[in-house]
């Protein structure tokens, strides 16, 4: 399907792309459908974009990105209304308020969006852990985790350039991203 968005211009969509909100998101719940937008650039940062309404996107990011000991805990409850059996098939997003001063970035820890892989179901979850804020400063983490995968980066091509300079075999094992990939 086409949809019209006031950020990111039409997109298509396939509906395999499409995440339902069955409860919608928190201040939004007549908009239950979205899909994640990736605008391309550098930062890491998705947007999950309504289908139903093209002025609604909210940008969001992994929070391994810049809290490494961040942990959602999922009532019975929750798991039910996801039909999640196994908690790896989600993926854990933080909602992300982006001021005009960018270095002012906050992350909703209190009210994570988690969403079910297989089955393309959404639900933002309120945290019952006091130590979890709407509002974690996370901007210095951000840069930081871009500054170490820019350096990466350069690393692996320096290396590359190393091993054509020499003819040698490129390892394709060493050439997979960090990043863990999770099976379906």
């Amino acid at each position: 399907m086409k949809i019209k968005t006031a950020r990111f211009g039409d997109l298509d969509v396939n509906a395999d792309e499409v995440v339902t909100f069955p409860d919608g998101i928190l201040g939004f719940s007549e908009h239950r459908r979205y899909c994640l937008v990736d605008p391309g650039d550098d930062t890491l940062i998705l947007w999950m974009q309504s289908i139903d309404n093209a002025s609604i996107a909210f940008p969001i990011l992994e929070p391994r990105i810049f809290k490494s000991d961040y942990v959602v805990k999922l009532s019975a409850q929750d798991l039910a209304q996801l039909k999640l059996e196994n908690i790896k098939q989600s993926i854990v997003f933080n909602i992300l308020t982006i001021p005009r001063d960018v270095t002012q970035m906050t992350a909703n820890l209190k009210a994570p969006i988690v969403i079910n892989l297989r089955e393309q179901i959404g639900k933002q979850v309120v945290l019952q852990e006091s130590e979890y804020t709407l509002k974690h400063p996370m901007f210095c983490e951000l840069k930081i985790h871009l500054a170490t995968i820019a350096a990466a980066n350069a690393a692996q091509r320096a290396a590359n350039e190393a091993r054509a300079a020499a003819s040698l075999p490129i390892n394709l094992r060493s050439m997979m991203p960090s990043a863990q990939i999770k099976t379906l």
